[in-house]
């Protein structure tokens, strides 16, 4: 049962604290131990946290490359509530211009609520309860790691209210047992959506995340063209190949290492040829998203250095290095599934987020 979620008397704090304790490589083990032997004592009675949208697979990293975007994402609101039993968390509200009748207030069946859970158990908690509230900035089924952005936002958001003992690799451990249940088990979402910034899945078993620094001072924007098509990711990932042949697999993992090299030196060229250069999974999802092969061609030929699919869709993503070109690539794009796919589609033109999920707000305690 939901429990009425109760504003805070006093006024939420805008707060500068970021979220970035973050190594270049980060390696932990599936399993999610309780981290803190004592119980922490909460230092905030309520606390608000935001994760950014994120692209993942970016054309031939399937599984093992994303980053995260820049003023897209999901909000989630946490507080000390006595009225919820000690050890666990209620899901009180969900809102926000994409909240959906589909999304469950049952936290063992929500994203948000099952990192919040897994968080608490890491942290060890068994003397509070807590509610939690999930504003939704992103559409459901959207390719922008809607999910991962509530898991993420949820984990960061306990973790701080106990005064943020746990690390990076263990927040997103966490959020990855929101991704198995909810999508599977991956994490170029979850890992760019936490960590900011381009993340490379190095292994699964045991986990290892690697940080990609694109340079300061590089521009980089990315055109999201987000058509009224929904693609749930369990059903793009049941189109993929059980098998692919060698040179294919050569073929992708150069391209893969392409991309890779081209972030690390700001080579937005490069980065744009490698991002369309995927031979095993675009292919097989682009015909299941009306209009997507067309999209990508109007992208390229408006000015784009590259265009894919951005996760498992239906968003388009392209990359350019000029907010306006990127404007005018974005019109282009709506027009070809417009025309070409008979959807209506939006545009947006973003920076790479390099921060990641992070606190904005805070009640402390008294």
């Amino acid at each position: 049962m939901a429990i009425c979620f109760l504003s805070p008397a006093k006024p939420i704090s805008i707060s500068p604290l970021i979220y970035n304790k973050k190594p270049a490589v980060i390696r932990c083990n599936f399993s999610l131990p309780t981290i803190t032997t004592t119980e922490p004592e909460p230092v905030f009675t309520s606390v608000r946290s935001f994760a950014p949208a994120t692209v993942a697979n970016l054309g031939p990293g399937f599984d093992f490359l994303g980053c995260a975007v820049d003023g897209l994402g999901d909000f989630v609101s946490v507080r000390i509530d006595p009225s919820v039993h000690p050890g666990e968390i209620s899901i009180s509200d969900i809102c926000g211009t994409h909240a959906s009748i589909k999304l469950s207030k049952n936290p063992l069946w929500n994203c948000a609520g099952i990192a919040a859970i897994a968080t608490m158990k890491m942290l060890n908690i068994r003397s509070v309860g807590l509610s939690l509230t999930l504003e939704k900035g992103l559409p459901l089924g959207s390719g922008l790691g809607s999910s991962a952005a509530s898991a993420a936002a949820a984990a960061v958001a306990v973790n701080e209210i106990f005064g943020g003992k746990l690390e990076v690799k263990d927040l997103v451990l966490a959020g990855l047992e929101s991704e198995a249940k909810v999508s599977g088990y991956h994490a170029d979402n979850i890992a760019p959506a936490i960590m900011g910034g381009f993340v490379l899945i190095r292994s699964y078993d045991p986990l290892e995340l690697m940080s990609l620094k694109f340079p300061e001072g590089k521009e980089l924007f990315f055109v999201l063209v987000s058509p009224d098509f929904e693609a749930p990711t369990k059903k793009m990932r049941a189109a993929l190949p059980a098998e692919i042949g060698m040179p294919h697999h050569v073929w992708n993992c150069s391209q893969a290492g392409a991309l890779v090299a081209s972030v690390l030196q700001g080579d937005l060229v490069g980065l744009g040829q490698a991002l369309s250069s995927d031979k095993i999974v675009e292919p097989k999802r682009a015909p299941l998203i009306p209009g997507m092969e067309e999209v990508k061609k109007a992208a390229m030929r408006a000015g784009a250095f590259g265009c894919t699919i951005s996760g498992a869709g239906p968003t388009a993503v392209a990359v350019i290095d000029d907010e306006e070109r990127g404007k005018e690539i974005g019109k282009s794009m709506v027009e070809a599934f417009s025309k070409e796919g008979n959807l209506k589609a939006v545009a947006m033109v973003k920076r790479l987020d390099r921060i990641g999920a992070r606190l904005v707000g805070s009640v402390p305690t008294r």
